[in-house]
């Protein structure tokens, strides 16, 4: 069991959650922000299986970076969370004030266009997105979102949803605000939710943590393809109206055109009402656990949906009966989830698909893991320490050979590879 340190420098190194590596295996981007509650990072940089590390964009007039993920293709593409440039006290970095967007050749084009004045603009957003993570194939991209508009409105209006940016066109809103700009991408939200779930519905009050199903999509029951899909967990309200957590999906539209075509609500929203997604996308609940010990999908440790590259199997986290976190998957074409590990200690971290879909890598009893799948068996890929690697990020690399993670080394994150094929 081995592991190599790859950064040694002074600062923390954070890694985003899914791809994290350039399509060689040979790069991991990253982010230097002070801990993952302050977004300060004036940089994206990558560093190299031997160490060497390049500063990929660096962000100016008061901006900050970070929350990098790389395209599936090469050369690679990099998208990252871009903060407002000459921040002041009305615009600031929130969650409803910042952007996307991709980086190659050390220079950044916004991926989401921004219009906050009526009438907005279909295709164009009004607030924050935030984790870009690329389609398998690349044409895509999904994040999640929160809307400046409806936050001025009412703060509880403004609702943690899902959106899609595709490469219909560019959008180019009329500028009435010094705060609207340009984005390359057509953007759409694709998740429905309301502020007041009816308790024992399927109705949701935010929608996050979303991962793209398959390679190819999946298979529905009737053995049609459906290429895309976005896997999400959904906060709803059990009849008592507590909140719990459920695996969501949404169907997306087989074309990019059909992203432009609007439903029974504008796709740009309205002055009282988030955008609306394009017609024909429709969310669907997965899970049913409210009647569960531990009902719901756990939020700590913080992990995204993920899907294997089949698009068969939609892996979470949820406790078992006797309450210890275990790692589960169901498929998206519906059914009872099946509980895939059996540990007698919680898993501790967010997790990645192995690129043969046979095993999944994570953090469980203070070491990083390959689990396999279906069986739950565990090989560990680290010795255990007494104090665990990161929960934030455990990252197979495309070539399956590697998995990245971080651990904290006097005082610093630090980014760590393991092999994946060891005695």
């Amino acid at each position: 069991m081995t592991e190599h340190q790859l950064t040694f420098d002074q600062r923390n190194h954070h890694l985003t959650n899914i791809n994290s590596w350039t399509a060689d295996g040979q790069w991991l981007a990253y982010d230097v922000r002070p801990d993952g509650a302050t977004f300060a990072s004036l940089t994206i940089e990558r560093v190299n299986l031997s160490g060497q590390t390049e500063v990929l964009y660096q962000a100016k007039e008061g901006a900050h970076v970070g929350v990098v993920t790389v395209s599936p293709d090469l050369p690679p593409r990099y998208v990252c969370i871009h903060g407002p440039e000459h921040p002041d006290s009305q615009w600031k970095y929130d969650f409803h004030h910042r952007r996307g967007v991709i980086v190659q050749h050390g220079r950044a084009e916004n991926l989401d266009a921004c219009d906050i004045t009526a009438p907005f603009t279909p295709g164009a957003l009004r607030g924050g997105s935030h984790v870009h993570v690329f389609s398998p194939d690349g044409t895509r991209l999904s994040f999640t979102y929160n809307d400046h508009v409806m936050h001025e409105l009412d703060p509880k209006e403004d609702l943690r949803s899902i959106g899609v940016a595709v490469p219909l066109h560019a959008v180019c809103p009329h500028k009435q605000h010094p705060r609207e700009y340009d984005g390359s991408h057509f953007c759409v939200l694709v998740s429905q939710t309301t502020s007041s779930p009816q308790p024992g519905s399927d109705e949701i009050g935010r929608a996050f943590e979303e991962g793209w199903i398959g390679t190819e999509g999946y298979l529905r029951h009737n053995g049609h393809r459906q290429r895309w899909a976005l896997a999400f967990i959904g906060e709803t309200r059990s009849q008592q109206g507590e909140k719990v957590c459920e695996v969501f999906i949404v169907d997306l539209p087989e074309t990019l055109s059909d992203y432009a075509q609007p439903g029974d609500r504008p796709l740009e929203g309205t002055a009282t009402h988030l955008p609306a997604p394009p017609r024909g996308v429709q969310q669907r609940r997965l899970t049913f656990t409210h009647s569960r010990a531990y009902p719901g999908v756990v939020t700590m440790p913080r992990h995204w949906l993920r899907c294997s590259p089949d698009g068969r199997h939609i892996a979470f986290l949820m406790k078992d009966e006797g309450g210890i976190v275990q790692l589960w998957t169901i498929s998206p074409a519906g059914g009872e989830p099946h509980q895939i590990t059996h540990v007698t200690s919680n898993i501790q971290s967010a997790f990645t698909w192995h690129p043969d879909g046979r095993s999944i890598a994570l953090v469980q009893d203070n070491s990083v893991m390959l689990c396999e799948i279906p069986t739950g068996k565990m090989k560990r890929l680290t010795g255990r320490t007494a104090q665990a690697p990161l929960a934030d990020a455990v990252v197979c690399s495309p070539d399956g050979q590697h998995v990245a993670f971080l651990r904290n080394i006097d005082g610093w994150q630090q980014i760590f590879i393991t092999e994946t094929a060891q005695d």
